[in-house]
């Protein structure tokens, strides 16, 4: 399948990146300029090429921006992948997530570890050069020739035969649980569900082991401190098709314990990635910012431990008193699109 590279238009920086792309992009890529619109490219392979200003920003990709969330642009059916660069040593993480939400929720999917960023010291590729026995700027051009080559033969998911789903919440209170209810009883019986709760510090945070600490326990499908994550949470996981993370939202990000679950799963990386598995949010906020926590999301389970994002992945309802989701017009109906996409169906709604 050809590869369409999407470049905001950035002058000197973006030229400079497109020189540094080229050698390592294939025999028929089409290149875009994103202020040519973003028209025609639905179930196309993307690889969107971001090259930020001294300020951590540039003009074109703004607006860029801004067509896709006003929905101008359409990616149904596309899979893709990003390269952001930047002047400084910020900003191209943040970038790099605000353009993957964006994207996704016009349609877009992404594979599993999408990104490739370089910081205008190359600092953040010191380790790599290490492993790799070069220079910064040649483990550069080599993460970004594997991202290529991964988006070029990404295979699609596997359809959902499992499903592990995780929360931190209360039933009796949660419109979060209430939420994932109305879901879950539009998908089919043969979608096995294992629907595990993290609460009353059940899952205690990571507490940084040596690496070869973690590989040591990671290898064996453990982790040094053990407990619930071993015996319950990462056998779940491995088993999955699916992980849905069942996210309410009181301070603008991820509950402790959910935030414990992404970092102490670092452990069963080091054993063998989850390409093959998606990654789907439920998401209630109490007043706004459930966006704030779809993109820890996509930071923490997509680009760092390699979940594959489809298309539409989060669900994001506002309701403040118990029982209150219930309430919102249209919330079944929005429940019940929602389950279909999971399972292949209204991709595009």
């Amino acid at each position: 399948m050809p590869l369409n590279v999407i470049l905001p238009g950035n002058p000197p920086y973006s030229r400079h990146l497109q020189e540094l792309l080229a050698p390592l992009l294939p025999a028929g890529t089409c290149l875009r300029d994103s202020s040519d619109g973003l028209a025609g490219l639905e179930g196309k392979r993307l690889l969107f090429a971001v090259a930020l200003d001294e300020g951590g920003c540039g003009l074109e990709y703004y607006r860029m921006l801004s067509a896709l969330r006003r929905g101008e642009a359409r990616l149904d059916g596309c899979t893709a992948a990003l390269v952001v660069t930047g002047q400084g040593e910020l900003y191209t993480k943040d970038v790099a997530r605000d353009l993957v939400l964006s994207a996704n929720l016009a349609g877009c999917a992404f594979l599993g570890r999408p990104l490739v960023e370089a910081t205008g010291s190359l600092r953040n590729f010191r380790v790599q050069a290490e492993i790799h026995g070069t220079d910064e700027a040649a483990a550069f051009r080599l993460a970004v020739g594997e991202l290529v080559e991964r988006l070029l033969y990404w295979p699609p998911p596997p359809p959902i035969q499992k499903l592990t789903a995780l929360h931190a919440s209360s039933r009796a209170t949660s419109n979060t649980l209430a939420l994932w209810d109305l879901v879950r009883r539009n998908l089919p019986e043969e979608v096995e569900v294992t629907e595990l709760g993290l609460r009353n510090g059940t899952v205690s945070d990571c507490n940084g082991c040596a690496y070869t600490t973690c590989l040591h326990f990671g290898e064996q499908g453990g982790c040094f401190y053990g407990g619930p994550m071993v015996d319950e949470v990462f056998p779940a996981v491995r088993e999955c098709d699916a992980l849905v993370m069942l996210c309410a939202n009181y301070n603008d990000a991820l509950s402790a314990n959910l935030t414990a679950f992404v970092n102490r799963l670092t452990a069963l990386f080091r054993q063998s990635r989850f390409y093959d598995k998606r990654l789907y949010g439920l998401i209630v906020s109490g007043y706004s910012g459930g966006d704030l926590l779809a993109r820890q999301l996509i930071s923490g389970l997509n680009m760092n431990k390699s979940f594959y994002l489809p298309p539409r992945f989060c669900m994001l309802e506002t309701a403040n008193e118990k029982g209150s989701l219930l309430r919102l017009p249209g919330v079944a109906e929005r429940g019940a699109r929602f389950a279909g996409r999971m399972l292949g169906r209204d991709a595009a709604q």
